[in-house]
């Protein structure tokens, strides 16, 4: 009692009915260009035949997966003996043409004879504006064979779109990500005719789990954020979309990096390290100079380069000696010049011009270190020897 409706070839099966059941349907012509439709036709009601007894022979679960114009076919096999397949395919137009296009279909190349359950037939998609109609024909090692139910194949509908590549830099303050169209840069169908556009999806990586996910739509595929904060995780991912075929892709992996620090802190560190550096050179400079000047006092104070010779008489009879250090004076023995004359007769005026002459003498030859009272004893002793 459901009403189902399916459109169909003049020639097309109708497949997943039950067995042993009525079925009504009637069918309606209709013009797709001209977006016109016909009356129905009568109804007409057929009944179903029980299982077939070599059903369990035929591929069940038919399907198709298909990601960046890469497209497989999977099925199940029931048969628990040796079987072979043979994946085979049907152009769409050719239904239209031929009422009976039974003998149209062709193997794919890459999918005969073989034993696995599932089918890489890539190949066979030349063009993406057609329709592709699939099956699997299941032989047995008794020469039967079943064929499975068709699956219908348009390949930029049944087409997913996959994660695109996705690579992150930070340069100042600015997120740049470069996005890859999703199949590789060599995909050239996934870059033209679906007219992607990139949804960037990007966010702090912290343990608050309240922080929000932010948005931002491009349609190139060099994408900037800003207003990043310094030395904080951000992590993105992308994910490719077709606004006209309302397809949505898979979202890229998750491409996490830091942002640099703040550059005012750098340039405070910097211009205290240069002022501290100017304060050490003002104040190490006349420091040192004084150091300098006190070593220098210090070793002419206590190493001399040359010492001063001992005979030196200072004022007062006393030598001349330094005045930090008291030098140890060295015993001058006092010598004098005595001259015996004997003579018979000496008056006093001859007495007093040989006392004139030997002083004049004595100034003139001698270099004793003796002090005057030394002279005025010599001149004593010399009169009495004289008398």
């Amino acid at each position: 009692s459901q009403f189902r409706s399916q459109n169909i070839f003049p020639t097309d099966l109708i497949d997943d009915l039950a067995p042993d059941t009525t079925y009504c349907l009637k069918v309606q012509a209709t013009l797709s260009l001209d977006l016109k439709e016909g009356l129905f036709s009568p109804i007409r009601c057929v009944k179903t035949t029980h299982k077939a007894v070599n059903d369990l022979l035929c591929a069940t679960n038919v399907s198709v997966i298909a990601l960046n114009m890469k497209f497989h076919l999977h099925w199940n096999n029931q048969y628990k003996q040796h079987v072979s397949y043979n994946v085979q395919y049907l152009i769409g137009y050719l239904k239209k043409l031929y009422d009976d296009y039974s003998m149209k279909w062709v193997n794919v190349p890459t999918c005969e004879n073989i034993t696995d359950t599932q089918c890489n037939f890539s190949s066979i998609i030349t063009t993406i504006s057609g329709i592709y109609f699939l099956r699997v024909q299941a032989m047995s090692e008794y020469n039967k064979s079943c064929v499975s139910n068709e699956v219908e194949v348009d390949p930029l509908i049944t087409n997913e779109i996959g994660p695109p590549g996705v690579k992150v830099d930070i340069s100042d303050v600015l997120l740049h990500i470069q996005i890859s169209p999703p199949g590789g840069s060599e995909c050239e169908v996934m870059r033209d005719h679906y007219d992607l556009s990139y949804r960037i999806l990007y966010w702090k990586n912290s343990s608050n789990n309240e922080e929000e996910i932010k948005m931002k739509e491009i349609k190139q595929t060099i994408g900037t954020i800003s207003d990043l904060t310094p030395l904080t995780l951000y992590c993105v991912k992308v994910q490719a979309f077709s606004e006209f075929y309302n397809k949505s892709g898979h979202y890229s992996k998750e491409e996490c990096i830091r942002t640099p620090g703040d550059k005012i802190l750098p340039l405070i560190i910097l211009a205290t390290f240069v002022t501290a550096l100017i304060a050490v050179c003002l104040v190490a400079t006349p420091l040192g100079f004084a150091l300098y000047q006190a070593y220098n006092k210090i070793k002419y104070v206590f190493f001399p380069s040359c010492q001063p010779p001992l005979n030196i008489e200072g004022f007062g009879g006393q030598l001349l000696s330094s005045p930090y250090l008291s030098t140890t004076e060295e015993p001058i023995e006092n010598c004098s010049v005595i001259e015996t004359i004997i003579t018979e007769e000496v008056d006093q005026t001859d007495f007093k011009d040989y006392i004139h002459s030997k002083q004049s003498s004595r100034d003139s030859g001698n270099y004793s270190n003796d002090d005057t009272s030394g002279s005025k004893v010599s001149e004593e002793m010399l009169e009495k020897e004289i008398i």
